[in-house]
């Protein structure tokens, strides 16, 4: 039996329901009356995104991230949620308090009213989030232009270095491993600064299937070329994989589980968006710069080399 890619089934699905041409988006949009409401829905699974070296409490609150950091990169606060849980028949009351006070800890985090949601049996943990929110208008993944500045906003690669410890590929206890652990386990989505600078983005979306594929998708939808000459990662990392012959940009473009989000900028307001990031504390990076083409380039000692989509994708073969 042939396995059938995301996409091709997402095409399925929309094709049954009478949709029109699948756009991909970080966020859901449709308006009632003259209210404009943003949705997001994510699901993570026990056996195939929670670390068996991982609290729940931490899954829990992860699931919830895990949409919050989408309507960061769109700009959006999120307001209301609903939560639907699937458990085993067997399940202690200490699990049971782990996961709410993980539910309890993001939305006090990022203001969320939990208005309920269900409850299932199953056999497995099972956690679908959707969060809600209103607008009047989102930054969509399109719309990058000729001599724009790409930013991200924060460090990437060690995500993908911390779930290695989790899983037991990779040892280690030092500074640095926790660090990776930490990245992993307590992602904080840039949600204010999305809120506060959306005015001044061209196009943005979320980072958590991997850098590489955030950057190809937004250089598709904007029918433009991304030349990354700067990559964002700390020199800890670039150490750690010399010393233990890591590919650095393996662990930097194609890890995922960041949560940060990418954006473009024109020239003219890079400044007022440095300003608002030392207001907020929040520590962007610029990595590139948009050119007229197409693709994903690494530009290095003056040679462009084409960057891939190696980036998380379910189904994938």
């Amino acid at each position: 039996m042939t396995t059938l890619s995301e996409a091709t089934i997402i095409k399925i699905l929309q094709k049954k329901l009478g949709s029109k041409k699948f756009v991909s988006e970080d966020v859901e949009v449709f308006q009632i009356g003259k209210t404009k409401i943003i949705t997001k829905v994510d699901t993570i699974v026990q056996s195939t995104d929670i670390p068996p070296k991982m609290k729940m409490m931490d899954a829990a609150r992860k699931s919830v991230i895990a949409c919050v950091s989408d309507f960061a990169a769109k700009g959006v606060k999120p307001q209301f949620g609903i939560i639907s849980l699937n458990l085993p028949k067997i399940i202690s009351r200490t699990k049971i308090n782990q996961i709410s006070n993980g539910f309890k800890k993001a939305s006090k985090e990022f203001n969320i009213k939990i208005l309920g949601g269900d409850t299932n049996e199953g056999k497995e943990i099972v956690i679908s989030v959707c969060l809600f929110g209103t607008t009047s208008n989102i930054i969509k993944r399109k719309g990058a232009k000729n001599g724009d500045i790409i930013f991200v906003t924060g460090l990437f690669g060690y995500t993908k270095l911390g779930l290695d410890v989790l899983l037991g590929k990779k040892k280690g206890s030092n500074k640095f491993f926790k660090k990776a652990i930490n990245s992993f386990v307590n992602p904080t989505p840039k949600l204010d600064f999305g809120i506060k600078n959306k005015k001044y983005f061209t196009s943005s979306m979320d980072s958590s299937d991997g850098l590489s594929t955030t950057l190809n998708e937004m250089a598709n939808q904007s029918k433009c070329k991304f030349i990354i000459n700067n990559i964002p990662t700390g020199q800890d990392l670039i150490e750690f994989s010399k010393l233990h012959k890591r590919n650095l940009n393996e662990l930097v473009f194609h890890g995922g589980e960041e949560y940060e989000f990418v954006f473009t900028v024109s020239k003219k307001y890079k400044s007022i968006i440095n300003h608002n990031a030392l207001l907020l504390k929040t520590p962007i990076i610029e990595i590139g710069h948009v050119v007229r083409g197409k693709g994903v380039f690494l530009e290095k000692h003056k040679k462009l080399l084409s960057l891939k989509d190696l980036g998380w994708h379910h189904f994938k073969k």
